[in-house]
This record gives C-alpha cells, structure tokens and sequence, in this order.
C-alpha cells in the first residue's frame, strides 16, 4: 500500500510541518530553522536590492547621456592651412545638416560651435564649456528643456544664455544676472590676437541630472557663438538624435555616406561605453559575490536538517515500521528543508521589491540620520540613489534561492532516509 503512494502525498506535507514546529524540548532545531529562514531572507533581500539599485543607476547614467548629449556627433576631418594652422570647422554645415537630418531613423540634426571660456560673477569663476545652437535645438534637448527642473523661459533663449543649476549656485546668480564670459583666443586685433570679455544675462538655468554638465555647461545661441568664438560662417559639429540610441551602431554607415568623405563620427557609446561595460563586469561581480551569501544562508538550512533528523531518529524508527517507504521519508525530511527556503524566499522577495520601490524615502531617512552628505554627487554623478525593480532581476534572485535551498537538503533527507529502523529504535 506504503509503495503505490503518490510522492508528496498530504501526509507528508502534514508530517514535515509538524516537525518544523519543533517543541520547546528541541528548541536547538527551532533555532537553528528561525536562523536559515532569516539568513535566507536577508541574502534574497540583499541580492534583489543590490540589483535593483544597480539597474537604476545604469538607467539613469544613461538616460542623462542620452538626453542631455547629442546621440551621434559629427566632425569634419581636419585641415590644415596655409599658414600652418589646423581647423576642423564645418563650412557647409547647412547643407550636412539636411542631409544628416534626412537618414532613416534619425530624429534631428543640429549644427552647433563649442568651446571653453572662463565664467566669472562678482568675485566668483568657474570654468565653463559653451555650446552655440539655435533655440528651437535647445528646446529638443530634454533633460535640458524640462520644466519641472528649469527655472526661467527657455523661449527667451536669444536673449542671453542658459547655464547649469550648478554653475550658477557656484557663481552665486540667479535668472535676470549678467556673468561674464572670458575667451583668450578671443578679438583679433593689429597686434595679435586678444582676450574677448562679453557679459550675458541669465535667461534660463537647467538641470541636465548629471553634476559635471551642470557644474560646467552653458548654452549660447549660434549667431553669439559663432561671433564670440571666432566661427563666422562655420560650426565645429553637427548634433544628431535618433530614434533608438541603443542601435545606434547600425546608423554609422549611414550616417558616414551623409556627411560626406571627410566627416568623422563619434557616437554616444564611444564616450561612454568603457564606464557601461565597467558597470557590466561590476554587475556580475556582485551577482557572484551576492549568490555565495545566498549559499551560505542555504548551508544553514543543512545543519538544521542535520539536527532534526537526529533528534526525531526515534519518530523515523517508528514511521519505517509502520511502512513508510525510504522515499516517503526523504520526501518529508526534503519538505522541512524547502518550507524554510520557499518561506524564506519569498519573505526575501518582498523585502527587496519593498526597498526598490521605496527607496527614496529610506534614503531620505538614512540621509536624516546621518545628518547629511551621504550622496556626494560631485563623485557619483547623479543626483539620488536609484532603484529600478525588474522581473528579471526578481526571478534570478528567487530561483537562485529556491535552486540552492532544495539543493541543499537533499543529502541530510537522504541520511534521514536510509536510516536503519532498528538502529533507531535500539537504545530508545
């Protein structure tokens, strides 16, 4: 009868839980399941957070690459002069520009000039990198044209300069404040060339979300640019936006036939793939160094095991001349080992989507807490923690648990299985 059971039985669910609610007589057991189930909780919360808050900041670096940079940047090959001096402006940066404009898959093309001037307020400097382009491209800038993170019209754009929130708290400005802009290689005169002070209003001041493009960037329209730094009737590059950033290599052919023979191309992921490829190794480098935590917290489960199946030799005794088969007692000794991953597990998984979801406010208290200065945006870049919860990442996590959980307990329920009934019973 014992022998035609189906395996996992109700009785055997029913004799596993029993036995993990050991009595106050085996509370070393009892211990030793309350300390697997919160190990188990803790790793499956440390793995799932980890990932999270690993996908959000790779989500965000890139998201404010993506839109506060130009996805593709096009140059000119450079050339050199007859007085020995090399340029690589663009000359007929109209006619690139509509070309470039016209490659399936890309959104926009932007002729723009750059540059480095010193911006000065008072008796305050900071270094800034300037950028020259028309006010219907700034307003396509998105991160840089958010209203919810600006201050001031954008619309009045041609009117003075736009500059990162960071810069002007550095400079101590506000909108309607003139800031000087100096550029040594600036006004060519009879005896050489001149520095070239201009002072601008502030008209607008952004937040990109990244603080080294809000510590140094300024926007400055493309007539001013092209005056202010010496590029009458050329630009230095054209901006393009596409569709899908993340396949922007296909459209480097294209783009290439576009420009023409003596046009370079640099594209998002040349200037920023090293970092992303560095968060990959780091990304997998945690997921190991995390999964061997979730093993550890597993191996509890194991000595656990260990103990109740000697504490209860007598009860296996018992249950084998009854005739319980070996496997109905693997089975029952494997149960106890899984209830206490599925149920740790599963505590771990809550906890960890939990802590994504809510993880502004529990860094906005550990902020509190430690009176501040936790995030340094300066070194990390961005502004906040983040945390994006993916199924994925939640899958992983919970199948590794439950993977090394069941693992684990199968070598203490094969011992409790073979156990020798009348040995178990002989000195009982």
């Amino acid at each position: 009868m014992a022998s035609r059971t189906a395996p996992f039985a109700p009785f055997e669910f029913m004799i596993a839980w029993r036995y993990l609610r050991a009595r106050r007589a085996e509370g070393g057991v009892s211990v030793m399941t309350w300390i697997s189930l919160i190990g188990i909780t803790l790793a499956v919360f440390a793995l799932i957070a980890t990932l999270s808050v690993r996908a959000g900041f790779r989500a965000e670096f890139v998201d404010t690459i993506l839109g506060a940079n130009a996805h593709v940047t096009v140059y000119s090959a450079p050339v050199t002069t007859e007085t020995g001096a090399t340029i690589r402006t663009i000359a007929d940066y109209e006619a690139m520009t509509a070309r470039l404009a016209e490659v399936p898959g890309v959104t926009s093309a932007a002729p723009q000039v750059r540059g480095q001037a010193m911006a000065s307020a008072g008796d305050r400097a900071a270094a800034a990198d300037v950028y020259g382009l028309s006010a219907e491209d700034l307003a396509a800038i998105r991160r840089v044209a958010d209203p919810e993170t600006s201050q001031g019209d954008i619309a009045r754009f041609d009117e003075g300069i736009a500059i990162g929130s960071v810069m002007a708290q550095e400079l101590g400005v506000a909108l309607g404040d003139r800031i000087r802009l100096i550029q040594p290689n600036g006004a060519r005169t009879a005896f050489g060339t001149s520095a070239r002070v201009n002072a601008y209003d502030v008209v607008y001041i952004f937040t990109a979300g990244r603080y080294d493009i809000d510590r140094t960037r300024i926007y400055m329209p493309f007539a001013e640019a092209q005056s202010y730094f010496n590029r009458e009737g050329v630009a230095d590059e054209i901006e393009v936006m596409v569709e899908d950033p993340e396949q922007v290599d296909r459209l480097t052919v294209p783009l290439l036939m576009a420009a023409g023979p003596q046009a370079y191309i640099w594209t998002w992921r040349d200037s920023s793939g090293s970092f992303l490829r560095a968060l990959d190794v780091e990304d997998n480098v945690m997921f190991i160094i995390l999964s061997i935590l979730v093993l550890i917290a597993a191996m509890n489960i194991t000595s656990g095991l260990i103990m109740l199946v000697k504490n209860k030799g007598r009860d296996i005794g018992i249950l084998r001349t009854m005739g319980l088969t070996e496997g109905s007692v693997l089975r029952v000794f494997f149960l106890c080992g899984t209830f206490t991953g599925v149920i740790g597990t599963a505590m771990g998984v809550i906890l960890g989507c939990l802590f994504a979801l809510w993880i502004d406010p529990i860094f906005s208290f550990v902020n509190y807490v430690a009176g501040g200065g936790v995030w340094d945006p300066s070194i990390r870049g961005i502004y906040n923690l983040p945390a994006k919860l993916q199924l994925a990442d939640v899958l992983k996590a919970a199948g590794l648990s439950l993977a090394l959980s069941f693992v684990v307990t199968i070598f203490p329920a094969r011992r409790a299985a073979r156990m020798n009934p009348v040995e178990a019973l002989r000195y009982e």
